[in-house]
């Protein structure tokens, strides 16, 4: 795959979550994603278990927003900078009670694009975490 066609594939993931079709998710991830992005999630980490955790996060942020702001292609990887946006307006593990409160803030991922099934296969992510938790009004994740 190229540089070109891995930069839609990840605009079109990004276009998948702000329209909530999470149905369509295996469109733009392998079956046995890895995801690497447990301090938000939670998720068992076990390959594939990001379409949950996804889904959560999206019902638990209603409306959820991701502006793509940049994206860099090279070989297998595409880097996205995005800023996202979003409410606590549902319950999630890390705040089963939701604030009502906004954020938005900015994150890094970098998607692992899969040769041959050409979908994203892997996603590491790297967001202002405190921020989000200070703006949502949710207690910061301890040690367990």
């Amino acid at each position: 795959m190229t540089a070109d066609r891995n930069k839609q594939l990840v605009n079109g993931f990004f276009t998948a979550l702000n329209e909530g079709r999470t149905a369509d998710l295996g469109d733009y991830l392998a079956h046995d994603v890895i995801d690497h992005n447990k301090i938000i999630h939670g998720e068992p980490d076990e390959p594939g278990a990001a379409f949950a955790a996804i889904e959560q996060q999206l019902m638990a942020l209603r409306p959820y927003r991701a502006r793509v702001d940049e994206l860099i292609a090279e070989g297998d990887k595409v880097v996205a900078r995005i800023t996202q946006t979003g409410v606590s307006s549902g319950a999630h593990p890390r705040m089963p009670v939701p604030t009502g409160r906004r954020f938005e803030n900015e994150a890094v991922f970098v998607f692992t694009v899969a040769g041959e099934t050409g979908r994203i296969s892997e996603i590491r992510g790297v967001s202002d975490r405190l921020g989000l938790f200070l703006q949502l009004g949710w207690d910061w994740p301890t040690a367990s």
